[in-house]
């Protein structure tokens, strides 16, 4: 069974800059790019202007290792200390539920495990020692 961890970056509104910055100063390779704008709309939760230009998920490849980034969302700041979250990556719905169900222990959970646009099995915790978890299931809806 793969599991895959990769450092996540949430940025303040410069995740474009970030993503160049680091093509030149790492050879980062951009794997993927889409802003807030691409997402479904949601109609319970109209898009803000402000949001539409905005990374919602990237990833670049910097040799063997991935690096993903996203923008926060307006209205949501960028906390110094929660700047870096990790992204814990599966390929089966219950090995993420598993993990997800053993992080939220004495943590607190900021988007219940669930079926989203990009993934079949998506969620954000945060553990008992502060650490923020983004927990993605690769595969079709």
């Amino acid at each position: 069974m793969s599991l895959q961890v990769t450092p996540y970056l949430i940025m303040d509104g410069n995740a474009k800059e970030a993503i160049q910055f680091y093509e030149k100063a790492l050879d980062a390779k951009p794997m993927f790019l889409s802003t807030y704008e691409e997402m479904p709309e949601n109609p319970e939760f109209p898009m803000p202007e402000e949001a539409k230009g905005l990374v919602a998920h990237a990833m670049v490849k910097i040799g063997d290792s991935d690096l993903m980034f996203s923008d926060t969302f307006p209205g949501h700041p960028v906390v110094q200390g929660n700047q870096v979250t990790i992204c814990i990556t599966t390929k089966d719905k219950d090995r993420s539920q598993q993990i997800f169900d053993a992080l939220q222990q004495d943590g607190k959970v900021s988007m219940p495990l669930q079926e989203t646009s990009f993934s079949p099995a998506y969620g954000m915790v945060t553990d008992k020692f502060g650490v923020t978890f983004h927990i993605y299931t690769e595969g079709q809806q």
